[in-house]
């Protein structure tokens, strides 16, 4: 009973005997055995239970209480009336291998975390090349359509030879739809021209030239919108290019100081205290530019706390006008920027999705890279980086 009970619930092994149980300095030993009974011949369809000889095969298993498990499982070796000699099927163990289902399983599920490949053959005493070998079995196709709103962006890799993939999103369901091997425009038109775009009403990117000319020619029933992370950083560019000119011309203590103080520069007026407010007024008041700068950045702030797009949206056209005839370098340029992207920008205003979840991909996807120190093939990069984050949703991350 007590054989049974560990068998069924501790392994996940049912219609096993276990027969003994050694515990070793680094590892289980468990021998099992199943029931003899009758085995129907593969080669002529008769039933047989006439035994030919046993074999002894050492299996991995999931580790248990942080310790490795070896099963040994006696084999029964079958002899038909036709000749044909076969050995007893089991429904844990898959032909040629030496793991069982569940351990394989745990194994890829390991692979599911931003972990490396030496890292979870190091857990289960294996080779790496045996953990990528389990893991080649797990495929991704293309998507079968492409969602209602979605996101592209890039990101920074190593693989197939390129410099930055692209990255695919459902931003409306929050998944990932698919990795692409370049952000080039023309591998963009080849991938995108193969699918029916009628569906799409949102596509929001950063302000990459050909993310605009994708959005212009593949998806022109679609409203194209620039995410509002990358625009504003703009401005706040601007301000920062401001704040380093500015502190140049002081002693070394004062840059010091300046330099340490500019997450206050940065943050939202109406969220300083007092003695924060006290702080930033101080360094505003050593330069009459510096002071202009900040009034952009805080203009452009209460922008995107207002409440109606369309009032966003005028607003918005004044604050590039104020900009413009600051005759700050930085957010003349900023302005500039501003004016030729206005309408995918102020799409913005109207649309309730932004690039948020695909750049928390991103950094997902960086973490990844950083611990398994770049993965050079791209089709085993695509396959692990849509295998991480499809059991990440189901799990709730």
């Amino acid at each position: 009973m007590l054989n049974s009970y560990y068998t069924e619930k501790l392994l996940g092994l049912q219609g096993v005997e276990v027969k003994n149980i050694q515990e070793k300095e680094e590892f289980f030993e468990i021998s099992i055995e199943q029931p003899r009974k009758e085995c129907i011949c593969p080669c002529c369809g008769e039933s047989t239970n006439k035994i030919h000889d046993y074999r002894y095969q050492r299996i991995k298993e999931l580790p248990t209480f942080k310790k490795n498990v070896v099963l040994i499982l006696r084999k029964r070796r079958y002899v038909c009336s036709c000749g044909k000699r076969f050995f007893e099927p089991n429904t844990f163990l898959a032909k040629y291998q030496r793991m069982t289902k569940r351990a394989i399983m745990g194994l890829l599920g390991k692979l599911s975390d931003c972990r490396s490949y030496t890292s979870v053959a190091r857990e289960f005493n294996i080779s790496v090349s045996t953990v990528i070998r389990f893991f080649k079995n797990v495929q991704y196709s293309k998507p079968a359509k492409l969602p209602e709103v979605i996101g592209i962006d890039e990101f920074k890799g190593n693989s197939g030879g390129e410099k930055f993939h692209g990255i695919l999103t459902d931003l409306e369901e929050r998944k990932v739809i698919d990795i692409l091997k370049t952000r080039y425009e023309h591998d963009l038109c080849d991938y995108f021209k193969k699918y029916d775009r009628s569906n799409v009403k949102y596509f929001v990117s950063d302000m990459y030239k050909p993310y605009a000319e994708i959005a212009e020619y593949y998806f022109p029933n679609a409203t194209y919108v620039i995410d509002k992370y990358h625009w504003v950083r703009q401005a706040i560019w601007a301000f920062e290019t401001v704040r380093k000119d500015i502190q140049k011309q002081f002693s070394k203590k004062h840059r010091r100081y300046f330099k340490k103080s500019r997450y206050l520069l940065l943050k939202h007026r109406d969220k300083l205290n007092d003695e924060e407010l006290r702080q930033v007024l101080i360094m505003l008041d050593v330069s009459p530019t510096l002071s202009t700068a900040y009034f952009l950045k805080e203009l452009l702030y209460s922008i995107l706390d207002e409440t109606d797009p369309n009032k966003q949206k005028k607003l918005f056209s004044d604050w590039i006008e104020e900009a413009l005839e600051s005759e700050i370098p930085s957010f003349v340029k900023c302005a500039k920027t501003y004016y030729n992207w206005f309408t995918p920008i102020t799409n913005s205003f109207f649309c309730p999705y932004t690039n948020g979840f695909t750049e928390g991909c991103n950094n997902k996807i960086k973490v990844l890279k950083r611990n398994a120190y770049g993965l050079q093939d791209f089709k085993r990069f695509r396959n692990r980086i849509l295998f991480m984050f499809s059991h990440q949703g189901r799990a709730g991350a």
